[in-house]
């Protein structure tokens, strides 16, 4: 018996995921039982890459939803409506669902999830996160029994491109993010990737099943990279750091029933497995008892990246049909119901890298010194590297502290005298 697929969305990874499906050739024998049965776009007439049999393709997406004859909706159309609103439907009818949709699942898994477990189907999302790279089901299979400190991730790689571009040239940010426009890495409006919110809905994702809880998309940290400058980038590879935007979820520092669950650009030391992943490439480190370190490593986006593991979640689907249909798989469920408690990022305790203008007076340095003694903030390092026309800039990195003290030491320097701005504010791994 074949295994009817519906494809909403027929765009790049939709047209990249069937063609993996047409293309068997020393591929999975389990290709062969699958049928791409309806393929739901929004315009006819659109040229398209793969040549399907006449009446599969149709505009009409809530009919391959509804039609009792499809087995897996796979949707790949993106974006949060229609997509919740037939991912809700496909599986109140008992189909499952395929999906690459991080965006969706990050703000709607609580209602997809419920859904889904009260149907008794599953909902697989390989593709949401990393693109090719398998981590959604070694976070659920092969790691699962380990003890899980931290999952630490590039998972956008639109800005690692820009971030990269900035330290190999020298340029500045609104430069290389044109450029990335131009060349296709950025999108036309680069909101959800330069300010770090598609790397939130990613790590929230991530969060969820590292540490067996569900995530309140709302509590995740967001920031982007705007504000990193190449003078940030060069001042940290002479302090033998590099720039990237991480996404982090780990246990809290001191209270280990919460998290600290964030996203934001980082200086991460040369010799960290996370410092030389560059361009368009994402990995994800895993810390966990008594498993140590594993990263998994890879293309982040593109359609022959995504695609396949939208198919392998499609294989892996076809695959536990034929050999368990009245015992669901509990590897494939998302079963945890109770939301994990994020601590905010006030409670967060990291060290700091910041970068002050001055005005050329006596005694700045042993000033700032006084008021981050004020606030508990030990300091690693403070130079003065030189001047921007009559301002002295001075950076400053610091031992670990926790932000909100750092933050009230910061309110309190920006009041004296002798400071002109603080520019550059960013933490340290």
């Amino acid at each position: 018996m074949g295994v009817k697929l519906g494809i909403l969305g027929l765009g790049t990874v939709g047209t990249g995921t069937v063609q993996l499906l047409q293309d068997t050739t020393d591929r999975n024998p389990l290709l062969q039982e699958v049928e791409i049965y309806r393929v739901g776009v929004r315009s006819l007439d659109k040229p398209r890459e793969v040549q399907l049999p006449e009446g599969v393709v149709t505009t009409d997406l809530e009919s391959i939803v509804n039609d009792p004859e499809v087995d897996i909706v796979v949707e790949v159309i993106g974006g949060l409506e229609p997509a919740r609103s037939l991912i809700l439907q496909a599986l109140k009818n008992g189909k499952h669902v395929v999906t690459a949709n991080k965006a969706a699942i990050a703000r709607f898994g609580d209602e997809i999830f419920t859904t889904a477990n009260e149907a008794g189907v599953y909902v697989l999302l390989e593709a949401a996160v990393g693109g090719g790279i398998p981590v959604i089901q070694p976070l659920k299979q092969s790691l699962s029994v380990n003890r899980i400190h931290a999952v630490t991730g590039i998972v956008n790689g639109t800005t690692n491109y820009i971030l990269t571009r900035m330290q190999q040239e020298g340029s500045n940010f609104e430069d290389v993010l044109v450029d990335a426009q131009r060349l296709g890495y950025a999108e036309a409006d680069p909101t959800a990737d330069v300010d770090g919110l598609d790397a939130g809905d990613k790590i929230a994702i991530l969060a969820s099943l590292a540490f067996g809880g569900r995530i309140h998309l709302e509590d995740v940290y967001a920031e982007g990279i705007r504000q990193v400058s190449k003078t940030d980038i060069a001042y940290a590879e002479k302090l033998g750091f590099v720039i990237k935007l991480l996404a982090i979820a780990k246990l809290h520092a001191s209270d280990r029933s919460k998290l600290s669950v964030r996203v934001h650009p980082t200086l991460v030391p040369k010799a960290h497995p996370l410092a030389s992943i560059n361009g368009v490439y994402n990995a994800i480190l895993v810390e966990g008892e008594p498993i140590g370190q594993v990263m998994l490593f890879g293309p982040g986006a593109g359609a022959g990246a995504t695609a396949s593991a939208v198919t392998s979640d499609i294989l892996h689907l076809v695959a536990t049909l034929k050999t368990s249909t009245a015992n669901p798989n509990p590897l494939l469920a998302c079963r945890h119901q109770d939301y994990c408690e994020i601590a905010p990022i006030s409670e967060l305790v990291t060290r700091f890298y910041t970068r002050f203008l001055t005005r050329d007076q006596s005694g700045v340095i042993g000033k700032l010194g006084t008021c981050f003694g004020n606030y508990g903030v030990s300091l690693e390092s403070v130079v003065q590297t030189g001047f921007q026309g009559e301002l002295a800039e001075i950076v400053v990195v610091t031992h670990d502290v926790k932000e909100g003290d750092f933050r009230q030491a910061l309110a309190e320097i920006r009041e004296l005298s002798a400071i002109d701005s603080i520019p550059s504010l960013l933490r340290v791994l």
